[in-house]
């Protein structure tokens, strides 16, 4: 299987083609060893930092923007999605509070204050 993928890792946008044969992975096109770590990942476990909101239930019509501590594997997504729409928090909120825990290995944290 072979693919084409822009590398996002740095502003320089290498064109990446990954070539996948069985166990063996190779990356090409890369400008740098950065590149085929991501070519790599992004073909055989893709993960992505989340982001969005969660109601604030003690503040009319207020929302706190929330986001992954680090990368979740991209099939957990809209499960992810589901529990961040069904949770409320009061405030006060600060920056790095954890929203929720140990979610698909990782914390949902708070990336805004609300007093």
């Amino acid at each position: 299987m072979k693919r084409e993928l822009t590398c996002i890792i740095c502003p320089r946008g290498c064109g990446l083609t990954v070539q996948i044969n069985g166990d063996n992975v190779t990356v090409t096109g890369n400008g740098c060893p950065k590149g085929v770590q991501y070519g790599i990942d992004e073909c055989t476990n893709p993960t992505r930092t989340v982001t969005s909101i969660v109601r604030v239930a003690n503040r009319i019509d207020t929302m706190v923007s929330v986001k992954t501590e680090s990368p979740i594997p991209k099939g957990n997504i809209f499960d992810l999605m589901e529990i961040i729409r069904k949770k409320e928090v009061n405030a006060p909120i600060e920056i790095g509070d954890v929203i929720c825990d140990n979610v698909f290995g990782t914390k949902v944290i708070a990336t805004k204050q609300v007093k």
